[in-house]
Formats: C-alpha cells, sequence, structure tokens
C-alpha cells in the first residue's frame, strides 16, 4: 500500500508556510523577550485591549486562542499575578468569568505593541504589496474552520 505524498507544489506550499511562519513567530517572540511577555501572553492582552472595558469571558478567550481550558486558565492565572489582567464574575449571569485589562495591563501592551509593530513590519508586512495582503487575507478567511463551510468564495 502507497504512502499519500504531497506533491510539489502542495509541498512546496506547506513547508513555506511552516518555515515562514515559524522564522516569523521566533522574531516577533524575541522582541517581546525584554518586555517579559509571550506571544500567547501578548495576545490574550490583545484581545482584551478589543474587548475594551467589558472585558471578554474566560471560555471565549480560550477558544479565540484555540488554547484548552486548562492550557488557558494556566495562562490568565500567571497573567493575573503579574497584575495584567483581572478576572470579574460575568454580569449576565453569573456563572462564568470574564477577563479585563488593567492598567498595568494596558501599559505592557503598549509597549509590546509598538515593538511588535516594528517588527511585523520588518518581517512581514513591507515585503508585501496590497494584492499579497489582499490575497492572504482571502486566503487565511478559506482556511478559517469556523467559516461558514457552505458560503464558496
Amino acid at each position: 500500500m502507497a504512502t499519500p505524498r504531497l506533491n510539489p507544489l502542495e509541498d512546496e506550499a506547506w513547508q513555506g508556510f511552516l518555515y515562514v511562519h515559524d522564522r516569523i513567530w521566533r522574531e516577533i517572540e524575541a522582541g517581546l523577550a525584554p518586555l517579559n511577555v509571550t506571544m500567547a501572553e501578548y495576545s490574550v492582552l490583545a484581545l482584551l485591549a478589543q474587548a475594551g472595558r467589558a472585558g471578554m469571558r474566560m471560555s471565549e478567550l480560550a477558544k479565540r486562542r484555540v488554547m484548552s481550558t486548562g492550557g488557558f486558565t494556566r495562562l490568565a492565572d500567571r497573567l493575573e499575578r503579574r497584575g495584567l489582567i483581572e478576572r470579574r464574575r460575568a454580569e449576565e449571569d453569573g456563572r462564568g468569568y470574564v477577563a479585563v485589562l488593567t492598567a498595568e495591563g494596558r501599559n505592557l501592551l503598549r509597549k509590546a505593541w509598538r515593538r511588535q509593530y516594528d517588527d511585523l513590519r520588518r518581517t512581514f508586512l513591507d515585503r508585501l504589496d496590497e494584492d499579497d495582503l489582499r490575497d492572504l487575507a482571502r486566503i487565511w478567511s478559506r482556511l478559517d474552520p469556523d467559516r461558514d463551510a457552505g458560503a464558496p468564495e
């Protein structure tokens, strides 16, 4: 029985994605290291900043970060111990918890964003034109598992 293999174009596309993702991720994470923040922590802080003062349910944060509930809880524990987030009971039902960015968390996020912005420009955005960016946005949308499977692109 033959082992299924990628054709050369599929292999080039897949290997290229893996290499570039890893390289960009490592460079951006290295830029955040002096601030003592990981990419995972940064992404949670950024999601909370987008959510505003109302915060975001812990379950939604875990889903958006594509993390298990247990793994996300440990990450949230670290952020809370550092004074970067605060957890509160959800007002609408009192059952779940909402995470909210603290003033210290907003301050760290501003510093991290300035650093990440420069790194994103250098390693990714400045290397692409508007057509490339539109193509990537379209491709990422097609690959999103949460996207409506019935809507052709």
